[in-house]
């Protein structure tokens, strides 16, 4: 059976980031975009990142295009608007597919491990409900990535312990990284 240590990633530079050297830390996965309503999520990872990165703490930041084409512009521009915009302090991975054939394995795995539990309450889990109606009728019962900032939460031992929908209450995620730290 494999494990997230199992799995690699590429870096915008087009080397390649294996997971096991995410080894005894806490690690955050996160498919992003540049150009979506969740965007600003960037700058409480980024509070979340510097309370916690010298504790242990990695945020994966894995740019994704495939949801309404929110993440235009080469992986160096996506890496400047996050520093530029949100003063990101973790990097950005090369821009990559987290669902369909071209999915990451890493995202293979990630979306085996745990699947989508909704949305919970509120205008934009409302919002975000409506409008997957429309592109995928079935979205309630597969393990699909939504939407840009999908996160999951990856424990010390690379344990996938965690998945938080865009929706999700961003204290709330941070509240589970303080408890693996």
């Amino acid at each position: 059976m494999s494990k997230f240590y199992d799995y690699a990633v590429m870096k915008r530079d087009g080397s390649e980031l294996p997971m096991k050297e995410f080894a005894g830390k806490v690690v955050l996965v996160v498919n992003t975009a540049t150009g979506c309503g969740f965007t600003p999520q960037y700058e409480d990872l980024e509070k979340i990142y510097e309370e916690f990165h010298d504790q242990g703490l990695e945020i994966l930041d894995i740019p994704c295009n495939q949801f309404a084409g929110q993440t235009p512009g080469t992986d160096e521009e996506v890496h400047e608007f996050c520093t530029l915009k949100y003063n990101t302090k973790f990097d950005q991975m090369k821009k990559s597919e987290v669902n369909g054939s071209g999915a990451l394995e890493l995202y293979k795995y990630l979306k085996s491990q745990k699947t989508f539990e909704g949305f919970g309450k509120g205008p934009k889990a409302l919002m975000m409900s409506a409008m997957l109606k429309k592109i995928d009728p079935d979205y309630k019962n597969n393990a699909e990535i939504k939407w840009n900032f999908t996160k999951f939460l990856v424990d010390r031992e690379g344990n996938v312990v965690r998945r938080f929908e865009p929706t999700a209450d961003m204290k709330t995620v941070r509240e589970a990284v303080q408890e693996l730290i």
